[in-house]
């Protein structure tokens, strides 16, 4: 007798498509602003931005918002602040944070704890709260309205520090003892040994680091007079000024500063990924 063969089509679950109906909301909440803002930055100004229903399709789309962000103010002086900031504060943020946590996870010495638990006490105090202290240091040393006085308090993190002392934590005592075995010392160990393992970490906090200098705000705004020195977000503030009421081109002013973070955010993650193979599991 010829046997029918039926094919058996698989069953998604009930859990499963409760599952993906989540993640597409949860993706929504997260892209939804940013879409709506691209929408604002290309609508021309015959159609209404704040409109009910919202309406997110540019009828025609046009470009004429951002060369007006690009030249109402000076865009690009904020741009290069931006990457002058990003670039000597992170390397220094990652290789301090990297030198301060490896003893407090490998070395041991008295009040090895003690100094953990002070850094995870600093880590807990809002930023706000330390505004004024950071600002007379810097009053002090004469460093108000220059590049300093943006990089020096970005270059130590409480954050980055645990996380990296959680990352050398994990490390096996067994490859550290056989690296000193074969006469490594301890500056060796560190710097070919463990920090090739906690690459991964170190490339969630260049991410971590580069968004927190990009988007910084507050700190900028209160140490800094001169506009020459502007970083992109207090170029951004500067721009919602001078344009007033103009959405559309503050919209597209802030789309602009946003290319840069979702580069670097895409190539770090691929990094991470990459990495994560040669990664020690503790």
């Amino acid at each position: 007798m010829a046997r029918r063969l039926y094919r058996r089509t698989p069953r998604i679950s009930a859990r499963r498509v409760g599952l993906y109906v989540l993640l597409i909301v949860v993706a929504a909440l997260f892209i939804g602003p940013f879409l709506i803002l691209l929408s604002a930055a290309t609508k021309p100004a015959s159609q209404d931005v704040f409109g009910f229903p919202p309406d997110l399709i540019p009828r025609p789309p046009v470009l004429e918002w951002f060369r007006e962000a690009w030249t109402t103010i000076p865009y690009a002086r904020f741009l290069v602040n931006s990457v002058l900031y990003v670039g000597i504060t992170v390397p220094v943020y990652l290789v301090v944070s990297a030198l301060t946590a490896y003893p407090l996870a490998r070395i041991a010495f008295r009040g090895r704890g003690v100094f953990f638990m002070l850094f995870l006490s600093i880590m807990f105090l809002p930023g706000e709260l330390m505004l004024i202290p950071r600002f007379l240091v810097m009053s002090e040393l004469g460093l108000t309205d220059t590049f300093a006085a943006v990089i020096l308090p970005a270059i130590l993190s409480s954050l980055g520090i645990f996380l990296l002392r959680q990352a050398f934590s994990q490390i096996p005592d067994e490859i550290v003892e056989a690296a000193r075995v074969d006469g490594a010392n301890e500056f060796a160990i560190f710097w070919r040994i463990c920090v090739p393992i906690v690459a991964p970490t170190l490339a969630v906090l260049a991410i971590l680091g580069f968004v927190s200098v990009w988007n910084s705000f507050i700190w900028p705004l209160v140490v800094l007079t001169s506009q020459s020195k502007f970083p992109i977000a207090l170029g951004i503030a500067y721009l919602s000024g001078v344009s007033g009421t103009d959405v559309r081109g503050l919209a597209a002013g802030t789309v602009i500063s946003l290319v840069p973070v979702i580069l670097v955010f895409l190539l770090l993650q691929k990094r991470i990924l990459n990495s994560m193979g040669g990664a020690v599991k503790g």
